[in-house]
């Protein structure tokens, strides 16, 4: 049976070697490699070639220089086709929301047993599922509940008033997403960070419900802002 490819990334050492030596321990996972933040995650991807890449990957979400939620907003555009797991200690309300936003596909607490982990990648490659801890899972649905009468008053808003809600310089950039450009181009020509793109993108994508560039480009074009 050909192993489960994944990688780890958590900026504690001996959290990712325990993960990397459990989760291998006599199971059809291979751990390919592992990284201590965002930003060691983008640049080891960078250097592997396409057919050597992770299906999965184990992320933390607090982490310094770069953050798991920012670090999955950037990797699902570069590759959409790997599935982020979010392995964290945290289960505040926001960073779930945050991480569904960012592109995440599941999300569990680190006290999650290694066979709950282990079953939680193959449900997700094989079944379609989307892992969640029971208390996340809970959460999340009260969450929804709680967020479903504000969801469709904005359905029904007009679309002069949906495109209220972003600022200028959030105009500026998805106009720039709608012409093609990447973060680095539209840093460029805006004169701002590539990070302060990401942070103004992310906005964007909370403001109008979508969690992809694709189908911010698609509400852009189907209300015609631009």
């Amino acid at each position: 049976m050909k192993k489960i490819s994944i990688a780890i990334v958590d900026d504690k050492r001996l959290l990712r070697n325990t993960l990397t030596e459990q989760i291998q321990y006599n199971q059809p996972i291979e751990v390919l490699f592992t990284a201590e933040n965002g930003i060691d995650f983008l640049q080891q991807m960078e250097k592997r070639p396409k057919n050597s890449q992770p299906l999965v990957v184990l992320m933390d979400i607090e982490m310094p220089e770069m953050d798991g939620i920012e670090t999955v907003l950037i990797a699902k555009e570069i590759y959409p086709d790997i599935q982020f797991l979010m392995l964290t200690a945290f289960s505040e309300d926001e960073k779930i929301f945050d991480a569904v936003k960012a592109g995440a596909s599941g999300y569990l607490l680190k006290d999650e047993s290694i066979a709950k982990i282990i079953s939680s990648i193959s449900e997700l490659l094989y079944e379609g599922s989307v892992p969640m801890s029971p208390i996340v899972a809970k959460r999340t649905l009260e969450m929804l509940k709680f967020s479903e009468k504000s969801f469709q008053k904005t359905e029904n808003e007009s679309e002069s008033d949906v495109i209220e809600y972003l600022t200028s310089r959030e105009r500026d950039i998805l106009q720039e997403i709608v012409s093609g450009l990447n973060y680095k181009e539209i840093a460029d020509k805006l004169f701002i960070s590539p990070h302060t793109v990401r942070k103004h993108i992310a906005n964007i994508y909370e403001k109008l419900h979508v969690s992809n560039k694709t189908a911010a480009i698609k509400i852009a074009l189907k209300k015609k802002w631009f």
